[in-house]
């Protein structure tokens, strides 16, 4: 994601820009680039921590059709079938569900979705409904006066942005997960592979001022081409390489990229070991998504080698911005979302760390209850979940909201203005890693206009703390 409130090129940026033209690898990069900052990995008034936990971010580029997701029934569902028209699924096709708390009206899942419905029956799961992008509590008439609206509002490149940074009133080059790794970096006893990892490129969420995300593939990390093989002539670049960082050099700028060089490999070794270690059969597949996840449970699975007690994770899979064939389109992608969920929960059961992995799903926004001739735009609330065993499952949090147009949280065409902040989901996320709440103002600068700090109730409420 382009970060558009950086115009000069720091010395931090500088390196990382050597170390990509000398090496050409992401992985290699982005360790060198945290290397460059390991001084400033130190613990913040975070204490002792005696369990490990991660938190896992399911990113949907796109704008997920999530009102096709979650589907009201009974009486409501005229409403919802005479707003979406061409778009409105058929009430026998949907997964009923049966929420513990009163939704205000029966839901049920879309008809691919029988992974996430077998997640919340079980109690895994729960829904957050109509959450999305705020600067403050926003009302209709907030809205058409312009009053303290996000910059951007149905941007696919804003909305994501802020989804990740949970600023929507400035721009940022910090995400909420990298402020929150800036905090509690330091109860991790080994910094040289960052607490945050991503399985999916560059993302904003995971930057931080102190932390930046170590950048895997779905494979695994990537070492210098060649580097570490056995073949004559990648002993002989190896051999060059280990003897180039060998010497001792003299100027500032050789000597630093040196030493992060050799510690980039040095990180390398270390996280390629602690990701063989091995992990139970699964059934996640070789897909994109699959794969993603599997190197998440694999880098879970080696956190004792690496030395850590809190992880943040980043996996993505786009594709989302449906303007035609909604129907056809979600048929396709929510099972395989659906069953990768599921088939990622039973592989946490069975590693034994499903109360210590929550995973939450994110998308910049909602997409338009009316049709555009069989395609959806772009909106703005939206409903997302939350998976682990620590999850107070069952439930549906938030408001779900009368699917009708020109209601009062209508912007038109369905565009529903969210009455669920990101703020409070990252600030729930956030306590659950082990955020005091006095510290949630440093992590969410505008979470005082949404939750009581000083209060003794969580933010939302889907997780124990």
């Amino acid at each position: 994601m382009e970060n558009k409130s950086f115009k000069h090129i720091s010395r931090r940026k500088f390196i990382g820009q050597a170390s990509c033209a000398a090496v050409g690898s992401t992985s290699l990069l982005s360790t060198l680039t945290n290397f460059f900052l390991t001084n400033s990995a130190v613990a913040q008034n975070v204490g002792f921590f005696n369990d490990y936990r991660a938190l896992v971010c399911f990113f949907m580029p796109g704008g997920n059709d999530s009102f096709n997701l979650l589907v009201p029934t009974g009486a409501a569902y005229s409403e919802y079938a005479m707003v979406r028209g061409d778009l409105a699924l058929p009430q026998n096709s949907l997964l009923p569900i049966n929420p513990i708390n009163n939704a205000g009206r029966p839901l049920a899942l879309h008809p691919g979705a029988g992974g996430l419905r077998d997640l919340f029956e079980d109690g895994n799961l729960s829904f957050i409904s109509n959450v999305g992008s705020l600067v403050r509590p926003t009302t209709k008439t907030d809205y058409n006066n312009g009053y303290q609206i996000p910059y951007g509002v149905f941007s696919h490149s804003d909305q994501q942005e802020q989804w990740q940074t949970s600023i929507p009133d400035v721009r940022s080059g910090l995400g909420w997960a990298g402020r929150v790794a800036d905090m509690l970096n330091g109860v991790n006893q080994n910094t040289a592979v960052s607490m945050n990892i991503s399985i999916a490129g560059n993302n904003l969420w995971q930057v931080g001022n102190q932390v930046y995300p170590y950048t895997v593939s779905a494979d695994g990390a990537v070492s210098l081409e060649g580097y570490g093989t056995t073949n004559s002539l990648n002993l002989l670049r190896k051999n060059a390489i280990d003897n180039l960082l060998a010497q001792e050099y003299h100027n500032v700028l050789e000597k630093t990229f040196s030493r992060t060089k050799k510690n980039a490999l040095d990180a390398y070794d270390l996280f390629k070991t602690a990701t063989d270690m091995p992990i139970p059969t699964d059934n996640l597949g070789n897909g994109p998504l699959g794969k993603q996840l599997r190197q998440v449970a694999k880098t879970i699975a080696g956190r004792n080698v690496l030395g850590v007690k809190r992880q943040i994770f980043y996996v993505q899979w786009g594709g989302w911005d449906f303007h035609d064939e909604v129907l056809v389109n979600m048929s396709a992608m929510i099972p395989v979302v659906s069953d990768a969920m599921k088939n990622f929960y039973d592989l946490l059961v069975a590693m034994g760390v499903e109360n210590n992995v929550t995973t939450f799903s994110a998308s910049e926004f909602g997409r338009s209850l009316t049709t555009n001739n069989r395609g959806s735009d772009h909106a703005w609330g939206g409903n997302q979940w939350v998976m682990g065993g620590a999850v107070n499952g069952q439930r549906i949090y938030g408001q779900y909201p009368d699917l009708y147009e020109d209601g009062p949280l209508d912007t038109g065409r369905g565009r529903f203005i969210p009455t669920t902040s990101v703020d409070e989901l990252a600030a729930e996320l956030a306590l659950w890693l082990g955020v005091s709440r006095t510290d949630l103002p440093i992590i969410l600068p505008n979470i005082g206009r949404f939750y009581d700090i000083n209060g003794v109730e969580n933010p939302i409420g889907v997780l124990g703390v």
